[in-house]
C-alpha cells in the first residue's frame, strides 16, 4: 500500500462520524460540540399572503421585532423542510377523536376536511418549519437555564405574532435527522431512549444512512439518494415577500435554511464603514483604470451631470 492510497483510507470515517453533533438528550437540548448547546422549535404558518395590506405590514413589524429579539450571544437557523411522508402516518396526526359530548358533530365535519384537504394533491408531500438556536456553555448545566428562557421568549413572540409554535423534545429531533438522511426509506423511525440502555447503541446509529459520499463540493450520496447543495447570495435593489414561498411550493423535496448570526451594535457600524471604504477604493482604482485607458474623467462626468 503506497502513501497515496493509506493517507485515502485514513481520511474514511462511518456515517455516523459524519453527523455533527455529539449528544441529543430526551428533552432536546442537543450538545453540537464542546461548548456549543442547541434546542428547537417547530412553527406553524400564519395566513400571510391572504391578509390585507394593513395587516401584512403589522405582521412584518412584529417579525421585525421577533428577529431583533436576537442578540450576538443567540446564533439561529431558520429551515423549510419539503419531504414525503406516510400519509396514514400524516392522518393518524389529523385524526380527531370524539368526546361523547354535544360537539362531535362539529369535530366529525372538520375531520371530514382536514381529510379532504389532505387528499388534494400535495403527493405525499409534507411541509414543515423549524427555529433551532444556539448558545455558548461550559455545561448543560449552564445551558439548559439559558435555552429554556430563550425557549419561552421565542414561543412568545410566535404567540404574538398569531402562530402556532412548540418546542421539540430529543426523539422529535432525532425523527427530522432520520427522515433528513433517509428520504428513501419505507420503514417508519423507531427509536426509544430505553433502547440506547439495552443495545449500547447511540442515538446516530438510529438516524444515520448506510453511508456518505462526498465527491465535490456541492454533489453528495446518501445511501441510494444523490443530491446537491447551492448557496445563494442574491444581490438585488429589493426582495419580494413572495421569494420564500416560491421556493418552497415547489413540488419537491428540498430543505431551505438560513443561517442568521447578529451581530453586535458597534461591529456592526463598523463592519458598514469597512465596506463603504471598500466600495470607495474600488471607485478610485476604476477611475485610475479609466484614465489609463485614456478616458476623459471630467467629460465623462459633464455628461452624466446633463
Amino acid at each position: 500500500m503506497n502513501d497515496h492510497t493509506r493517507g485515502r483510507k485514513e481520511k474514511r470515517i462511518s456515517a455516523q462520524k459524519s453527523i455533527p453533533y455529539r449528544e441529543m438528550a430526551k428533552d432536546g437540548i442537543c450538545r453540537v460540540r464542546d461548548g456549543y448547546y442547541s434546542k428547537t422549535i417547530q412553527f406553524y404558518d400564519i395566513n400571510y399572503q391572504l391578509a390585507q395590506n394593513e395587516d401584512k405590514n403589522a405582521i412584518f413589524e412584529n417579525w421585525c421585532d421577533f428577529l431583533n429579539y436576537f442578540d450576538s450571544t443567540i446564533h439561529f437557523q431558520l429551515s423549510f423542510i419539503n419531504h414525503h411522508s406516510s400519509m396514514k402516518e400524516y392522518e393518524s396526526i389529523i385524526r380527531i377523536q370524539p368526546q361523547n359530548d354535544a360537539f362531535d358533530d362539529i369535530r366529525m365535519e372538520y375531520a371530514h376536511m382536514l381529510r379532504d384537504q389532505l387528499a388534494k394533491g400535495n403527493n405525499g408531500l409534507v411541509r414543515t418549519k423549524y427555529i433551532t438556536f444556539g448558545i455558548a456553555a461550559d455545561n448543560i448545566q449552564e445551558a439548559k437555564p439559558k435555552l429554556e428562557r430563550i425557549e419561552a421568549d421565542i414561543l412568545n413572540n410566535f404567540k404574538m405574532l398569531g402562530a402556532l409554535a412548540y418546542p421539540l423534545n430529543g426523539e422529535e429531533r432525532l425523527r427530522i435527522l432520520y427522515e433528513t438522511f433517509n428520504p428513501d426509506e419505507k420503514a417508519p423511525f423507531r427509536f426509544s431512549y430505553d433502547w440506547m440502555l439495552q443495545t449500547g447503541m447511540r442515538t446516530k446509529d438510529f438516524v444515520a444512512p448506510t453511508s456518505f459520499v462526498f465527491r465535490s463540493g456541492k454533489d453528495f450520496q446518501m445511501g441510494n439518494i444523490i443530491g446537491a447543495v447551492s448557496y445563494l447570495q442574491i444581490l438585488a435593489p429589493e426582495l419580494t415577500d413572495k421569494l420564500l414561498a416560491e421556493f418552497l411550493e415547489m413540488d419537491q423535496e428540498l430543505i431551505v435554511n438560513f443561517h442568521i448570526q447578529p451581530l453586535d451594535q458597534t461591529q456592526a457600524i463598523k463592519l458598514v464603514k469597512n465596506k463603504v471604504t471598500d466600495i470607495d477604493r474600488m471607485k478610485i482604482e476604476e477611475q485610475k483604470k479609466a484614465v489609463r485607458s485614456g478616458y476623459d474623467m471630467g467629460a465623462t462626468r459633464s455628461l452624466i451631470t446633463a
